[in-house]
Parts: structure tokens; C-alpha cells; sequence
């Protein structure tokens, strides 16, 4: 399947969500940054793992099912080399998983608190 121009932020919000979750990553939120001023992309997810494997796990569940889902793939991935903090680049929407003490020190929440913050419930 061929990348879809017409896979929306949610659609693909949903997707990542979907696969954090496979991978239990933990407290989930999303941001949603489409109303900020000069804001770098329209979404940011953020959850953390419990372990630099899990990190990965997390950032590899990502990468896979966005790839056969939805044909798309990452812009660009940082952070894999320590898996501390991941980045994950998908132009709109922007994935951020942390081992949870790097989380808290960075504290993107509170950074981007101009956007919607929503809490994704447990799977």
C-alpha cells in the first residue's frame, strides 16, 4: 500500500496509539499543536517505556505498523543509539518515547502546554 495522502492526523494518531499500546508503553498523551503559533508539526505523542528494550520495542511497533497499515514511513528516527528518548518524524504528527525518568527531567507536557493535552486511557 502506497502512502495515502488522505491518512489524516487522527487516522494516523490512532495508528501509533495502537501500536504503543501492543508494546504496553505507558501513559500515554497526545498534543495537539494544529492551533499553536509557529508550532513545528500539528501532533505530538508522547508515552514511556519501562526499559531501554522496551523503548525500542515501542519504536519498532511504530515503525512496522505504520509501514503496513498505511504505507507510511518515518521521516526520521533519532535517540535508537541510548533509546533514553526515541524520536520518531512523521512530518505531522511527531513521537517522543522516553524511559520514564527522562520524561519527567524534559517534561514536554508542560513545555507544550499551549496545545490540547489529552490523556489516552489504559488499553
Amino acid at each position: 500500500m502506497e502512502e495515502s495522502e488522505s491518512m489524516n492526523v487522527g487516522q494516523k494518531s490512532q495508528l501509533i496509539i495502537d501500536a504503543i499500546q501492543e508494546k504496553k508503553g505507558k501513559q500515554i498523551v497526545t498534543i495537539d499543536l494544529s492551533q499553536v503559533e509557529n508550532s513545528i508539526c500539528d501532533s505530538f505523542i508522547i508515552c514511556h517505556g519501562e526499559s531501554v528494550t522496551q523503548v525500542g520495542a515501542i519504536t519498532g511497533s511504530i515503525e512496522k505498523k505504520l509501514k503496513e497499515n498505511a504505507g507510511i514511513r518515518a521521516h526520521h528516527t533519532e535517540g535508537l543509539q541510548n533509546s533514553q528518548w526515541v524520536l520518531i518524524d512523521f512530518f505531522d504528527v511527531l513521537v517522543h518515547i522516553f524511559l520514564e525518568e527522562y520524561r519527567s527531567f524534559f517534561n514536554l507536557e508542560g513545555l507544550w502546554a499551549d496545545g490540547k493535552v489529552v490523556k489516552v486511557k489504559e488499553a
